[in-house]
């Protein structure tokens, strides 16, 4: 392992790092990338991203790998650390002229050993359904560039549907389209749905129906990165104009809002119970949002340059009942709290839920999310009981978070708590400072949008993974008086430079939306390591290695401890 020092160093590849749970390495013979594993010029595309699917079939290797480099869209295999990459085999691929693919999503709902339904956004605006196994092009939506002229910054399908999907643009809008409906000759016509400070939603009028079902006008300039909650019932979307904006999807009221400590919101993320949202950005930083209360409880200052992509990690979060037996800190302590596997990720949500039920003993809960960056650096973060619950003494301490500027909430300060999503209770906060939620709906009552253009079965819902940001510049772009040191509120960054009074910097510093600096605890990363020599546009956390890639279209496994024979 490269040693840890200043100097020539600091700026050496790491191929393996060190957590509490013991040694994660990368694993060379599992590298992806296009078959001559040539670097790719990276100078004016779009950023690669990763899309994994399992086909649950019978030989017990139903993983499968989707990325995009430059003009090109791969689909292969994905063996993991099991076995070595087979890059003269794709399974498909893909070579576009005149456009570049920004964006990718499976359908998990309808996957299946002899086909899948991948959505593909594009740097010209459309987006194509096709499936990579049976190499079939069946759809093309916005062909004609008639519903929206930006590229597509990030496309999902809606959760438990098998038809419904998600875009959003670089234009600030996202569409919601059904595959079963056209898109029409003609430009659509709208009409208001409903309003908000800073969002409408606008229904297409026609006689017959076609695509778009709905559409979002969200913030101003790009939207960035949408992510839906664990049980689909919410919407949490980044803007360039550096907010964050929570919605209830069927009744497409805002739920809350923050804002960046400076510059635009470039990804977000969901705790695996919907308690907490993660988000990155132009500020350096990572930024921990509670739904329930709608504030920021914690900042996390590691990288150097802009956050291209968070993501926490369901199989290294840990949550235990506490009792009386001591604990030493030791290394097997640490391993018996710690278990990987895909019965543990699929028993977070509801040993959480039990977190706060009023008859379970008392639960510990410690969160694991990581960030990837334009300075090259994979950072991982424990979000711990001493943040998340500041007035309640821990039982045990296994962090090696360092909590700094921590103070406590003004005196009387209040908020509106309610359940986060897929949990029946609200969560018994100790503290409150959150943003009082506004009155969001003036184009009508509360009802909700299911009975009409949502009635396609948005009841059953599942995870969705992030793997889509806006990403312009490259490293050597990020001005350095855009970094920490030199961040105030009176800073004259043209992505701040709004013309309404109530996204003025100046004016939410210090706010709930945007609380200072010294006014939360700040988190420093349990690891920070230089992977790449390009920027990282991708993480993704699997049950027993950590994916990454890099904008020269490298694809990283890093087996898990205890994952990789030797």
């Amino acid at each position: 392992m490269a040693t840890e020092g200043g100097g020539k160093e600091m700026n050496e590849i790491k191929t393996q790092f060190t957590t509490r749970e013991g040694l994660y390495k990368l694993l060379p013979h599992s590298e992806y990338s296009r078959p001559n594993r040539v670097p790719f010029n990276s100078q004016g595309s779009n950023p690669v991203r990763v899309s994994f699917v399992n086909l649950n079939d019978q030989s017990g290797n139903g993983d499968r790998l989707c990325f995009n480099v430059g003009r090109e869209l791969y689909f292969y295999i994905y063996k993991g650390v099991r076995k070595a990459a087979d890059l003269s085999k794709p399974i498909d691929k893909r070579i576009y002229k005149g456009t570049q693919p920004t964006c990718h999503d499976f359908n998990h709902l309808t996957a299946t050993a002899e086909s899948v339904s991948l959505l593909v956004g594009f740097s010209a605006g459309q987006v194509q359904l096709i499936d990579p196994i049976k190499k079939e092009t069946s759809k093309l939506f916005n062909e004609e560039r008639l519903i929206d002229k930006s590229r597509v910054t990030c496309v999902r399908w809606v959760p438990g549907s098998e038809s419904l999907f998600l875009v959003a643009h670089a234009s600030g809008s996202m569409y919601l389209y059904n595959v079963e409906h056209t898109c029409g000759t003609t430009a659509p016509h709208y009409q208001l749905l409903k309003q908000g400070e800073s969002f409408a939603v606008h229904t297409c009028k026609s006689k017959s129906t076609r695509n778009p079902l709905l559409k979002w006008t969200v913030g101003e300039g790009a939207l960035n990165e949408f992510a839906f909650s664990p049980d689909g019932k919410f919407l949490a979307c980044v803007s360039q104009d550096g907010f964050l904006r929570v919605f209830d999807f069927d009744s497409v009221e805002l739920h809350g809002t923050m804002k960046s400590y400076f510059g635009g919101l470039l990804c977000a993320c969901w705790s695996p119970d919907g308690r907490y949202i993660v988000t990155g950005g132009e500020d350096d930083l990572v930024t921990v949002w509670a739904f329930g209360d709608c504030r920021v409880i914690a900042r996390g200052h590691g990288h150097r340059s802009w956050v291209s992509v968070v993501a926490f990690d369901p199989y290294t979060t840990s949550v235990e009942e506490s009792d009386p037996m001591e604990f030493s800190g030791s290394d097997e302590d640490f391993q018996d709290l710690l278990h990987f596997g895909r019965d543990r990720a699929n028993s977070t949500q509801s040993r959480l839920s039990k977190r706060n039920s009023a008859e379970s003993r008392p639960v510990s809960v410690t969160y694991r999310f990581g960030s990837v960056g334009q300075d090259t650096q994979l950072c991982l973060w424990d979000l711990t009981e001493d943040i998340l619950f500041p007035h309640q003494p821990l039982s045990r301490a296994r962090t090696h978070t360092n909590v700094m500027n921590a103070t406590s909430p003004p005196a009387g300060s209040t908020g509106n708590s309610v359940a986060a999503p897929g949990n029946s209770a609200p969560p018994p906060l100790p503290r409150s400072n959150s943003l009082p939620h506004s009155t969001v709906s003036s184009a009508g009552s509360k009802s909700s949008v299911a009975d009409g253009a949502l009635a396609a079965g948005v009841s059953k819902f599942a995870t969705l993974s992030l793997h889509d940001r806006k990403d312009r510049h490259h490293e050597k772009d990020h001005k350095r008086n855009h970094s920490m040191g030199h961040i105030s509120s009176k800073s004259s960054d043209k992505l701040n430079l709004v013309t309404k009074a109530k996204t003025d910097p100046a004016k939410t510093l210090g706010t709930p939306l945007c609380p200072r600096m010294e006014d939360v605890p700040l988190l420093e990363p349990l690891i920070c390591k230089k992977i790449a020599h390009e920027r990282l546009t991708v993480l993704i956390f699997l049950e027993d290695c950590i994916v990454t890639a890099c904008q020269e279209g490298f694809i990283c496994t890093w087996g898990r401890p205890g994952k990789v024979r030797c």
